[in-house]
């Protein structure tokens, strides 16, 4: 798809998770609109993928999954978008009993959600097991993960990227959402990361590097990853994103991690962003 159609389906996801979090007065606006790009690029131009009939089994298809959860906003947005379910049914989000809670579930079988992901720390895991399937079926295809930064405090983490390199999961593209902030602050703040591309090269990972609001870039090193799968190491993309990308009192603070804006700010908001498929 042409880079100027991803950005305007990509103005639209941002307007969907300002609309979508504001109703509810509830939700995680600053990494979804950091994300925005990266999902819609992936899921409209990079994945193998059939939203409709979805299967849960995904033989044959790429699979993502989204592990900091709590970005659902753009999640659900990229799939109804796409054709994994019904845009009006965005207006359900948080709403109780719906298909689209805060963190996505699997109980209700909404389309598109392989896996419950509200504990931070879970989504590698399951995408290794997930990609070593794929290779003992003989089963070509690729299994994508999306990570927040702070998401990296999580022991979890770790003990699977030393599995995944120690067993050649190579098939496994993983994606850090690398914004510096989280729900208390400032990364370095909190716990600071360090040198993270030299990290995952010592733990035995491939390691690219990319601008998240550059669909251009994001495209060039999807195909990179995709030509370093098969060669016995796992892929790491670590993707500089800014936190309420395209709201600009929303960029530059972590205050938006979790908090949602009032009707005014939410004028203000789409105010700032082309409306280019139709607000559901």
């Amino acid at each position: 798809m042409e880079t100027k159609e991803l950005e305007r389906i990509a103005s639209q996801v941002r307007r969907d998770i300002l609309r979508m979090v504001c109703e509810c007065n509830s939700g995680h606006p600053g990494g979804s609109l950091g994300c925005a790009d990266f999902l819609t690029t992936l899921y409209f131009d990079q994945m193998k993928n059939t939203p409709s009939p979805f299967d849960m089994n995904a033989k044959n298809e790429d699979v993502f999954y989204l592990s900091n959860g709590h970005i659902s906003p753009v999640f659900y947005s990229v799939l109804a978008r796409s054709g994994y379910f019904p845009v009006s049914e965005l207006s359900t989000f948080r709403k109780l009993g719906t298909r689209l809670q805060g963190h996505p579930s699997t109980d209700k079988g909404l389309p598109g959600i392989r896996m419950a992901s509200g504990s931070l720390g879970q989504g590698l895991s399951c995408a290794i097991g997930t990609a070593e399937i794929k290779k003992l079926t003989g089963d070509d295809s690729l299994v994508y993960t999306l990570h927040g930064d702070g998401e990296l405090q999580e022991g979890q983490i770790w003990e699977a990227a030393l599995y995944a390199a120690a067993n050649n999961v190579d098939n496994l593209i993983a994606t850090i959402d690398y914004n510096g902030r989280q729900i208390d602050g400032d990364l370095d703040d909190v716990i600071s990361l360090g040198n993270l591309p030299q990290k995952w090269q010592a733990f035995g990972w491939e390691v690219l590097e990319m601008d998240g609001h550059n669909i251009d870039e994001i495209k060039a090193t999807f195909a990179k990853a995709k030509e370093l799968t098969g060669n016995g190491k796992p892929i790491m993309i670590i993707m500089k994103t800014e936190m309420g990308q395209g709201v600009d009192y929303m960029m530059g603070t972590h205050k938006w991690h979790g908090s949602t804006p009032n009707p005014e700010q939410l004028v203000d908001a789409l105010g700032q962003l082309e409306e280019t498929l139709g607000d559901y």
